[in-house]
């Protein structure tokens, strides 16, 4: 028996007689020290002292859940529900219950139960929405997921649920994005670079095929792009790409490939980690590219860091980018505002930079993206960003500026 379990069965001893002292002390226990079996035996304790005490039998079942000790989780959500029939957290608890255990028509009917009573309880039409989504059945999860949001734009569960939903209602989806860079030292032409990009969602995921035209050095290239983004389980998912270009110059990269694994976090946290390479022609070897990224969606907002890190032998170059996200209407209603150090090998715009500026040398970047949604299919998104660069003439070091505009539109069908 641990010295938690042991202090806190002595200070329950002195609190026999009042029930809300036992429930606040197994809270304690299990939401500060883990220890759910301390939690389940005052928890206990206090039934007995008050066996109607409705909230105490849906802890219990929810500390159950979390031990997976699915029929004493059953139990006590019945339990809470013959107190008080239709109660929205005993219902959305054993939602909870039966979604994670893969009964989706269980879960399904328990979320119906509960919005008969509580038609516009957000966590009810949030858990409904997401086993509608396992369900497959879309279109209907997204309504109930803009539904959420026209209640509270700050829900960020609807937010990041709606997002996915989006992704399986357009099975298909064209865009087109033209992008301007000036430099005042580096480069006397400016950059201009147009993609061009199809996507087609599948039951395993999205595959986008695309096309990147640049005129870059006052030279033209053409890359070509397949990415893919599979599903593996409701939590992870995969981002798979490779670009090829038989660009000789810089242009594009030779070969440009990448690989993540995603995970959709609890808490509305995601995370992600995964390794680009990129081999310009005429380079020895390549270079590696160890990526690692942790957002949070809070309210209206998502905040992110990233960090890109190159290993060799002198020394690790790094780069890291934050972003703060503000989310004005649905998933694609957002500003998105970015600053960063170092070169991003995600960066289509400024990748060329790596093969060019070799060395430590500095770079540090601010973007802002606008991003709306039209009518449900059109999307339109506007970027603009500064780029203040360290780059080398001769043997001294100079800095220098880059400015970098684009307009995008995706139309979805």
């Amino acid at each position: 028996m641990t010295i938690l379990t042991v202090l806190v069965i002595k200070t329950s001893a002195q609190n026999t007689q009042n029930p809300d002292s036992l429930f606040s002390m197994a809270r304690t226990a299990a939401y500060d020290h883990k220890d759910y079996s301390s939690a389940i035996t005052l928890s206990k304790q206090a039934l007995q002292i008050a066996p109607n005490y409705t909230d105490i039998a849906v802890f219990l079942g929810r500390i159950y859940t979390w031990n997976k000790q699915t029929d004493s989780a059953r139990y006590y959500f019945d339990l809470a529900l013959q107190q008080k029939p239709g109660y929205e957290d005993a219902l959305s608890a054993y939602a909870d219950l039966e979604f994670w255990n893969k009964n989706d028509s269980a879960a399904l009917a328990l979320a119906n139960e509960g919005l008969a009573k509580n038609p516009t309880s957000q966590q009810l039409l949030v858990r409904k929405a997401t086993v509608l989504e396992s369900m497959r059945q879309y279109e209907e999860a997204a309504l109930l997921a803009d539904s959420v949001l026209t209640l509270d734009k700050g829900n960020q569960d609807a937010r990041a649920l709606l997002t996915r939903l989006y992704g399986f209602l357009s099975k298909n989806r064209v865009g087109i994005k033209y992008d301007y860079t000036y430099f005042d030292e580096q480069f006397p032409d400016p950059w201009h670079m147009l993609a061009v990009d199809y996507t087609r969602q599948t039951n395993m995921g999205s595959i986008t095929a695309r096309v990147n035209y640049a005129n870059r050095f006052a030279n033209d290239a053409v890359q070509y792009e397949l990415e893919t983004y599979p599903r593996i389980s409701r939590t992870f998912y995969a981002y798979v790409a490779a670009a090829y270009s038989s660009d000789t110059i810089g242009i594009f990269p030779k070969w440009r490939l990448g690989a993540s694994l995603f995970a959709n976090l609890p808490h509305a946290f995601e995370a992600e980690a995964g390794i680009r390479y990129l081999y310009f022609a005429g380079d020895a070897n390549g270079t590696d590219f160890y990526t690692l990224y942790l957002g949070k969606y809070y309210h209206k907002f998502l905040f992110g860091a990233r960090v890109y890190l190159t290993p060799n032998p002198t020394a690790t170059s790094q780069s890291y980018n934050a972003i703060a996200r503000y989310y004005f209407g649905g998933a694609d209603d957002y500003l998105n505002f970015l600053v960063g150090y170092g070169i991003s090998p995600d960066d289509r715009n400024s990748a060329p930079l790596i093969n060019i500026n070799t060395g430590q040398l500095k770079s540090y970047r601010g973007e802002l993206i606008f991003r709306k949604l039209i009518k449900r299919m059109n999307i339109l998104t506007l970027n603009l960003s500064l780029q203040n660069q360290e780059f080398t003439r001769g043997t001294e070091v100079i800095k220098g500026n880059q400015i970098q505009a684009g307009i995008g539109y995706i139309r979805r069908f």
